[in-house]
């Protein structure tokens, strides 16, 4: 029986985990790839510091508008039907970019990317709830999240490699093929699993989503979380790279390394959070604090990288990277503020939050770098301080807000 059990779970895990990994991994390639092939984008087609942040950071708005109504369309179709679909959104966006000559063809076509995987994660996380028993659910979500770092990896040197083969538009189409391959086999492979519970109606979820943003724990937890991820995402995904160059001196190929150590780091940060929220409760110190904590060094490292500190530019980069993924750990504190049937609006309207935060600071920070003229093609030290210091300012308040729930149990 035991064999039999362990059979059917390996089946599902090829089944269900694997294709929907898949999905995850292409949407955080997606997210930090223009890291890489920013730089070659600029030489083919004009762009400034401006241009660049709203092209990348497009992505981000679309991804935040779909996710409100992105829980009823889980509920009522299902994550196989609904991700798959999606996906093609994302091809077609990484398609057209491929064949982009201007910014207005770019920004549609990362537009078209970001709604298309906006789906990838809570799909996975849903499909993982409805196949697998909820003693296995930290096993599973932990091979989702580790799928997006994998795909943050391969961002880096692997395309920096792929540059050698192809030009930037090379790469998005080639994406773009993975896109729909990964769509088809959700599609043919992920079985089909009606949900027990009836499907919440479009009134139910805008009324369920306004309790959400009414409520004043929801305020206490959410700021740091959107400030700390949100400027993580967007520096991670696009000016980490230029920032190892202007103030480390390191070449593409050198900066592309730096960026594949803070996307294995953080790789390496979703896999042992959980885990390591569990060993810390389970002593006495609740997940609130332990979240609070990494936020804080979070925060340290990023103000190092504000001040010009390259003394060891590989350590602080996987410092960064490892600390960038601590406020994945307030997914769970929220929803202990929760009733269970809003748990999946609660982590919905928390991305919501937290891509806004993460368009806004990648477009930002391309506005504020390009107030400063070019030295030898790279920007001023005084640049980037101005620039890193702001999320760093926003992320200390945030944290000052959060932390006298620290003192106390999260629940309410």
């Amino acid at each position: 029986m035991d064999a039999d059990k362990e059979s059917s779970t390996a089946t599902l895990m090829l089944r269900v985990t694997l294709p929907f990994a898949a999905g995850y991994f292409l949407s955080y390639l997606y997210r930090t790839v223009n890291a890489v092939l920013a730089p070659e984008i600029g030489r083919t087609i004009a762009l400034d510091a401006s241009d660049i942040g709203l092209m990348t950071g497009v992505y981000f708005i679309t991804f935040a508008a779909a996710q409100l109504p992105l829980g009823l369309l889980l509920d009522r179709f299902g994550p196989r039907r609904v991700e798959a679909i999606l996906l093609i959104f994302a091809a077609a966006g990484a398609l057209a970019f491929s064949l982009a000559d201007g910014v207005p063809t770019l920004v549609v076509g990362r537009a078209l990317v970001g709604f298309g995987v906006s789906s990838c994660l809570m799909a996975a996380l849903k499909a993982n709830v409805q196949f697998f028993p909820s003693a296995r659910l930290p096993l599973m979500n932990g091979v989702i999240l580790g799928s997006g770092g994998l795909g943050a990896v391969a961002a880096t040197v692997p395309v920096q490699m792929a540059l050698t083969l192809t030009d930037w538009r090379g790469v998005y189409a080639g994406v773009a093929v993975l896109t729909v391959m990964a769509a088809g086999s959700i599609w043919l492979v992920v079985p089909e699993r009606s949900s027990s519970a009836a499907p919440s109606s479009l009134g139910m979820q805008i009324a369920d989503i306004l309790q959400i943003f009414r409520h004043a724990g929801f305020w206490r937890v959410a700021p740091a979380s959107m400030l700390s991820m949100g400027s993580f995402m967007a520096i991670q995904g696009l000016w980490a790279g230029p920032w190892l160059r202007d103030i480390c001196g390191m070449s593409p190929s050198q900066s592309a390394q730096g960026l594949t150590v803070m996307a294995a780091a953080m790789a390496l940060g979703y896999l042992s959070v959980g885990a390591m929220a569990d060993w810390f409760e389970r002593r006495g110190v609740p997940p609130i604090t332990l979240g609070a904590a990494g936020m804080s060094i979070h925060g340290l490292a990023l103000a190092a990288m504000a001040l010009g500190w390259s003394g060891a530019p590989l350590a602080l980069a996987a410092l960064y990277g490892f600390t960038g993924a601590s406020s994945s750990i307030n997914y769970a504190v929220l929803t202990r503020r929760f009733p269970i049937q809003v748990s999946g609006r609660v982590n919905t309207s928390l991305n919501l939050l937290m891509f806004l935060v993460a368009f806004s600071t990648q477009w930002g920070l391309g506005f504020i770098l390009g107030l400063w003229d070019k030295v030898d093609g790279r920007w001023p030290p005084q640049a980037w301080t101005v620039a890193f210091g702001i999320p760093v300012a926003g992320t200390v308040i945030a944290l000052l807000w959060l932390f006298p729930a620290c003192r106390r149990d999260e629940r309410p």
